[in-house]
């Protein structure tokens, strides 16, 4: 840990702020190695080693330098004599506030005979992310580097850290749309919550991927000469899908890694939105798609703001595997999610109560709406169990996307139903709803939803209150609370 270490990580700063002023970085830097000195990790490192790695996991998602310096802080108020007073004195209001906020945040442990405090400190989590995402940047970049060195810590407490990753943080980053960082979460985590199916899963993805490694690389070398012929300049590069990714999607095929097209794919990178649609033309000029599985993502965006475009084709020798076409700029999103999102007026905002929650100063864009909703709920729910049913049902869950007939996109749970969509599009289009149409065919109301589903209510202007018996229909808390809410009110007339 010297000098060099800081000065590597100005000079990153300076590639992607070039006119930042960085001595906040620097100072943070020097405070934060004085408050830990002496301090060591578990690996017997130097405490500060775990700051500093922290503030380059900020930088790689090319973060502002107060956000990086509150990364170097995080852990003083914690685990040193440091005040939040001092820090505010030292540093300003905001990264103490994003101090604070990360403090309030590490508080949060799995449930266990203590689940009340459990929903308390993610009522805590929901209500600082909604004031300032960048408290949950930096969490995040925490537990990363917590998880790399997971081996140094006791096994019983390993595996509770590697649950709360899979369970908590991981998701989370999922629907921040931070890909890559989810994908690291959950790779790191796996082996030590499941080490079974991790040696299982090693063991045939390593020998799929010797057998896969030639093929593709010949497939990525006549991909790079058509492009080349067709004068798109790209970049073309090979990826291997996540092991806990894996793992889940061979949990879904009978566990027949055959079956599994996504094992490995190609990415190209191009400039603009007009070149991904050329390279795709090019790809079916050069390879036979897979019915069906032609994905795409630039038109209909993900919820979460992630775009691209997907093909399945046969490649040489008849093999099967997947290409995804993206620009630069949306690589950079489906990598980073929110963080890419992050725009530097939002960056010196500071939510001075709960009441600015309603407005868009701590979340912008529709993208993350969501977050504003889990704040929302957390306010309004106060029943313990209700609000764990919420979490279980809608923010844990596993997501599909459908549309609307206008062609917006709705983030919702596996297992929700057309009235579930209904309520999460308005109250009042869910209450006088009298039937619906999924992909232009009449359904009943509990028929599940799946992914890219088209669905269209059927309203009545003689229908507006909600019957009890959807209750048992729908399987979204949101739905539920405000069915419930609707027939109160009802009632009460």
């Amino acid at each position: 840990m010297s000098e060099l270490d800081l000065e590597n990580l100005i000079s990153e700063i300076k590639t992607y702020q070039p006119l930042a002023d960085t001595s906040v970085v620097e100072k943070a830097y020097h405070f934060a190695k004085s408050a830990h000195a002496g301090q060591k990790r578990l690996s017997g490192e130097p405490y500060f080693i775990h700051p500093l790695a922290t503030a380059r996991n900020l930088v790689e998602l090319k973060l502002d330098p107060t956000t990086i310096a509150a990364g170097f802080l995080h852990d003083v108020v914690e685990d040193t004599y440091t005040t939040i007073e001092q820090i505010q004195k030292e540093f300003g209001k905001e990264i103490a506030l994003l101090v604070e906020g990360v403090t309030n945040v590490g508080k949060i442990k799995l449930r266990g005979n203590r689940e009340e405090i459990f929903l308390e400190n993610l009522r805590k989590l929901f209500l600082v992310m909604a004031k300032d995402l960048r408290v949950v940047f930096i969490k995040l970049s925490d537990r990363l580097h917590n998880v790399e060195t997971l081996k140094y810590v006791p096994e019983q407490k390993r595996k509770r850290i590697a649950q709360e990753t899979l369970e908590i943080y991981a998701p989370l980053a999922e629907r921040l749309g931070m890909g890559d960082l989810k994908g690291k979460l959950e790779d790191l985590s796996f082996p030590f919550v499941y080490p079974d199916e991790y040696k299982w899963v090693l063991e045939v993805s390593e020998k799929r991927y010797e057998e896969t490694d030639r093929q593709l690389k010949r497939a990525r070398g006549m991909l790079i000469n058509e492009l080349r012929e067709a004068n798109i300049s790209a970049e073309v590069h090979g990826r291997k899908k996540h092991l806990y990714s894996l793992y889940r999607k061979l949990l879904l095929k009978d566990r027949q890694i055959d079956l599994v097209y996504d094992l490995v794919a190609l990415r190209v990178l191009v400039n603009t939105v007009a070149e991904c649609y050329e390279v795709l033309g090019a790809i079916h000029k050069k390879w036979k798609p897979l019915k069906g599985l032609i994905k795409d993502y630039i038109s209909q965006p993900k919820p979460n703001g992630y775009q691209s475009l997907h093909t399945t084709v046969f490649g040489p020798e008849g093999k099967i595997f997947e290409v995804q076409i993206r620009t630069y700029e949306m690589h950079n999103v489906a990598e980073h999610g929110a963080a890419a999102h992050w725009d530097y007026s939002q960056r010196k905002s500071v939510v001075k109560n709960d009441a600015a929650l309603d407005g868009d100063r701590g979340v912008n864009g529709a993208s993350f709406e969501w977050v504003k909703k889990l704040a929302s709920w957390q306010r309004m729910t106060r029943d313990s169990e209700e609000f764990k049913n919420l979490l279980k049902n809608d923010f844990f869950a596993g997501r599909i996307y459908v549309f609307s007939p206008k062609g917006d996109v709705y983030d919702l749970p596996k297992g929700a139903t057309s009235l579930d969509f209904a309520f999460c599009v308005h109250s009042g289009l869910g209450s006088s709803c009298v039937g619906a149409k999924v992909n232009g065919r009449l359904v009943s109301l509990n028929t599940p939803l799946e992914n890219a589903d088209l669905v269209e209510i059927i309203k009545s202007k003689n229908q507006s209150c909600p019957k009890r018996d959807w209750l048992e229909i729908v399987v979204t808390g949101e739905a539920k609370r405000k069915i419930r809410s609707s027939l109160k009110r009802f009632e009460n007339k």
